[in-house]
């Protein structure tokens, strides 16, 4: 029972930390803020955060709606459930890492709250990528198969932040990212881990072929480790910034992949 307790508390802290659904107190109740342990629940979080937009996705599949209308409801549902929150992390890392000369000017302009037009081009073909991925595959897949697709990609995409999170140092010492503490190794394995898992079997409920799930899945790797080193190379560590927006990335190549290869 303390286990199952521990990890009650950890899933609420992930998914308050992950959006702007209320969690009950209780589970903050002696906390320190420091989610480093609880990461591992990011990817069990992430589907829950996602299964208003899978529901809605489901339901406009069923009363035949536009694969374009519907995709443009499902993205808009999952900003309004996080806030916006990982989208506000790509905008200010699109303007870091496009407008800094060095790391110091970078991580100055990515503390500025203004959006610059790095962050505008970048915000724009976010949304863009993935309305149209979804709008590419949505169709080809059933009702459940929709809403699995879209909790799959929710799962691997918050692992993705984990696995970034984990393997950079802090780029500053006063960020959100720095408070919240670096991710336990057990953790951070047990959040890859999870996602996989997870991942594959909500990818064969939706009825995704075995190539698609492959193309998926190193699309979330190569996503991670290649935006990893130019962050690395660029700030010299993570940031909340980077952090937010290595989910927006990964689901935006995970979508990608699924529309090129069902």
């Amino acid at each position: 029972m303390h286990l199952v307790g521990d990890l009650c508390d950890d899933l609420a802290r992930s998914v308050a930390f992950l959006s702007r659904i209320p969690m009950p107190q209780r589970h903050f109740a002696g906390h320190d803020g420091r989610l480093s342990r609880a990461v591992r629940t990011f990817p069990l979080a992430g589907i829950l955060i996602a299964s208003p937009a899978a529901l809605l996705a489901a339901l406009l599949d069923m009363l035949q709606a536009s694969s374009l209308f519907t995709a443009f409801l499902i993205v808009g549902v999952q900003a309004l459930v996080t806030g916006a929150l990982h989208e506000d992390g790509l905008g200010d890392t699109a303007d870091g890492l496009g407008g800094g000369r060095d790391r110091e000017s970078a991580l100055a302009i990515m503390k500025d709250s203004r959006i610059g037009t790095y962050a505008a081009v970048a915000l724009i073909l976010s949304f863009g990528l993935r309305v149209s991925a979804l709008a590419a595959f949505l169709p080809l897949l059933s009702s459940l198969g929709a809403a699995s697709a879209l909790l799959g990609t929710a799962a691997l995409s918050r692992a993705a932040m984990v696995w970034h999170w984990s393997r950079l140092p802090p780029a500053r010492r006063d960020g959100v990212a720095a408070a919240a503490g670096i991710p336990e190794p057990r953790a951070t394995s047990q959040a890859i881990g999870s996602s996989v898992i997870l991942s594959l079997l909500l990818f064969y409920a939706a009825g995704i072929p075995v190539i698609a799930t492959l193309a998926a899945f190193a699309a979330f790797a190569l996503t991670v480790l290649g935006f990893g080193r130019i962050v690395s190379h660029k700030l010299g560590g993570h940031t909340g910034d980077t952090i937010g927006a290595t989910q927006q990335l990964t689901e935006i190549a995970v979508l990608g992949a699924l529309a090129l290869a069902i």
